[in-house]
């Protein structure tokens, strides 16, 4: 017993001791009002262990989405964002930042606007002014960024796309750039569950490129992109057709074929490339 007891006071001290390190950040739950959405709105934060130390300091954000079906805690808790950026800023392959993880899939699960749901405006003109406003974040496009994965990878293009003054910035992995109609773990009989791949499917993230007109093309070129997916994953053949639309669109980026499929140990990995790639885009 008395050995028992001493193994659960070291794991506490451990713990305890861990917060303490320099270089370890943590991660918050938070929420927020929002009046689009007529709800609180959750949302996941991770603050750089700097933030409470060096009130002077400010920094920069990245915007982390998780996919369909998921919440604001996936990345903590499935991806360990947390531990990655720890590890990363640490060993300074990655720049001191703020990482936000909103809430998209409470309620109605997605990114884009419709006429009862206008999710991609309360990101825009709630969330973003929200966070600006109660965090000491550096604002404007060269200290902002935005990355996600699945139906959030999906986001991350189109938000970039359209809004490219507002990021430096664009990480998509596996991303859900349109419908796909052969999922079988899709209920279509579901007007819900067909409605919000009905959105994706509006916001084709592929005709997206091949519509856009030449200024559209301009602007987008002022974001640094990179796409990452797995040579396993269902969403690679959609992810090529979006690569070759930027490539004929001559927009750069980045892009990362790796082995792997559409999982958390893939995307957890992912994290790996991502912070020190959006590290790089920062304004210094």
């Amino acid at each position: 017993m008395k050995k028992t007891i001493a193994i659960v006071w070291a794991v506490l001290f451990v713990s305890s001791a861990m917060a303490q390190w320099p270089g370890y950040g943590k991660v918050e739950y938070k929420s927020m009002p929002s009046k689009m959405l007529n709800e609180e709105r959750e949302y996941a934060i991770f603050l750089p262990s700097n933030y409470e130390t060096n009130m002077d300091k400010k920094y920069p954000v990245l915007y982390l989405l998780h996919g369909g079906s998921g919440s604001h805690k996936d990345w903590p808790e499935k991806g360990h964002v947390g531990n990655v950026a720890n590890q990363l800023i640490a060993s300074k392959e990655a720049v001191e930042m703020i990482i936000v993880c909103p809430e998209a899939g409470k309620t109605f699960m997605n990114y884009f606007n419709s006429p009862e749901w206008r999710y991609e405006d309360y990101f825009f003109e709630e969330l973003i002014p929200f966070i600006e406003a109660n965090y000491r974040t550096k604002n404007g496009k060269k200290n902002r960024a935005v990355a996600g994965l699945s139906m959030g990878g999906g986001a991350t293009i189109v938000y970039a796309s359209r809004h490219p003054e507002q990021f430096c910035a664009a990480y998509a992995m596996s991303s859900y750039v349109y419908r796909h109609d052969n999922l079988f773990w899709i209920d279509w009989n579901d007007p819900v569950q067909k409605k919000i791949h009905q959105l994706v499917e509006d916001n084709n993230c592929v005709k997206l490129i091949q519509n856009a007109d030449q200024e559209a093309v301009d602007a987008m070129k002022s974001v640094n992109w990179f796409v990452d997916c797995g040579d396993d994953d269902f969403t690679f053949k959609a992810n090529l057709e979006f690569i070759m639309a930027m490539s004929e669109a001559k927009i750069p980026l980045q892009f990362r074929v790796r082995d792997g499929g559409h999982s958390w140990e893939y995307w957890h990995s992912a994290l790996y490339i991502a912070l020190p790639f959006v590290s790089r885009c920062f304004c210094q």
